[in-house]
């Protein structure tokens, strides 16, 4: 599994793993029931803290992108498509999020993001 991990990001090591592996479910590179290595495995791999594996792996069960079970380890779990579409929305609004507040700065109107967006569409 292959994660890459930016120091100059402004996002913690942890959500640069959830983010990271949630788009690997998404993509269905990482297939249901496919077990993920330990947190220990993927701490050692990208030179980490098992802390920082272990908050990413319990935020990605809180989420419902994986099941943990103790003594057998971490699994993909079957994604519901409601679950999927709602995160999909949940990462463009983040994405456009930061696109209005560059447009903003930069003195384009809501009128003109528009045009963009509905050329993007086109």
């Amino acid at each position: 599994m292959d994660i890459i991990i930016s120091n100059s990001s402004n996002d913690p090591i942890y959500l640069q793993i959830v983010d990271q592996i949630k788009a690997m479910i998404m993509s269905g590179e990482l297939a249901p029931g496919e077990a993920l290595p330990s947190m220990r495995n993927l701490a050692m791999q990208m030179r980490v803290s098992l802390i920082t594996t272990k908050r990413a792996y319990e935020e990605l069960e809180r989420d419902g992108f994986i099941e943990t079970y103790t003594g057998k380890g971490s699994f993909v779990k079957a994604q519901n498509p409601e679950l999927l579409r709602e995160e999909n929305l949940r990462q463009i609004e983040k994405l456009l999020t930061e696109a209005v507040d560059k447009a903003r700065i930069r003195g384009i109107s809501k009128e003109e993001m528009k045009e963009i967006l509905d050329m993007l569409y086109e």
